[in-house]
């Protein structure tokens, strides 16, 4: 059976697990010299890191919950070989290549751009967020370099360099995760940066997670009062979810 014979959700969250591998190709291939699919591939990159927003949310949220859960969890995640091996260079990937791809685009825009009249009234023709993807786009890469400052970089030193893959504070009382979590999160400042991040996030949802469906083909009137509703509630409910976390830890341990 091949892949077109499946029906289209299965193919659907098939192309999300192997996007990678076919975005690759398709650059070695050329077939992403089209502008159709540049944004097909920049909406598959689109679906890769919102699936895994909405999955680190979902962890994030467990240090409010229960910190021996979100300690096992994110000990689980940092120690296993296929998260730390495969999915970890997956999604450094996707990053790199939606921030890239969407620069590409934008630039292409801008150069096909020899009609002034919709530009000299842009409220009549297009929101704010589509207008202004990449500004909120590059907000959102700048914060993505703090946030792997403070942990990820971290974490790649303890496990790759110095070798401790133990999981375990200096006394060995426990895991360290919970504890770096919300140390980070006493400097006010630091709270103040996230908070700001994820108005910038949430702006840049509000129109990206609609225009990857579109890209992809769901362009029917029918689909786009539900897309709409779903393109609103994630954008508002993820980046809020994050930033009470970040000021739930702050007031909670500062």
């Amino acid at each position: 059976m091949t892949i077109d014979a499946l029906p289209r959700t299965f193919r659907f969250y098939i192309c999300q697990l192997e996007y990678p591998y076919i975005l690759i190709m398709a650059t070695k291939s050329g077939i992403l010299k089209t502008s159709v699919a540049k944004k097909v591939a920049m909406a598959l990159s689109g679906f890769f890191l919102m699936f895994f927003l909405l999955q680190h949310c979902t962890i994030n949220m467990l240090s409010v919950i229960s910190p021996d859960a979100f300690n096992e969890t994110s000990h689980f995640m940092g120690t296993n070989a296929l998260v730390q091996y495969l999915l970890q260079p997956v999604l450094i990937f996707g990053v790199v290549f939606h921030l890239l791809m969407g620069m590409v685009l934008e630039q292409k825009n801008r150069a096909s751009r020899t009609v002034n009249y919709a530009y000299s009234k842009p409220a009549a023709s297009s929101s704010w967020m589509s207008r202004n993807m990449i500004i909120t786009g590059i907000m959102v890469m700048l914060f993505l370099g703090l946030h792997f400052y403070d942990f990820w970089l971290p974490e790649i030193k303890t496990k790759f360099i110095n070798g401790d893959m133990t999981g375990m504070l200096s006394d060995g009382s426990g895991y360290r995760y919970f504890e770096e979590l919300t140390h980070k999160f006493v400097d006010p400042i630091r709270v103040v940066i996230y908070v700001v991040a994820f108005v910038f996030l949430s702006l840049h949802l509000m129109h990206g997670f609609q225009s990857s469906f579109q890209s992809v083909g769901f362009r029917k009137n029918t689909w786009t009062p539900l897309i709409q509703k779903l393109s609103m509630i994630y954008a508002v409910v993820i980046p809020a979810a994050f930033v009470f976390i970040a000021i739930y830890h702050h007031l909670a341990h500062h």
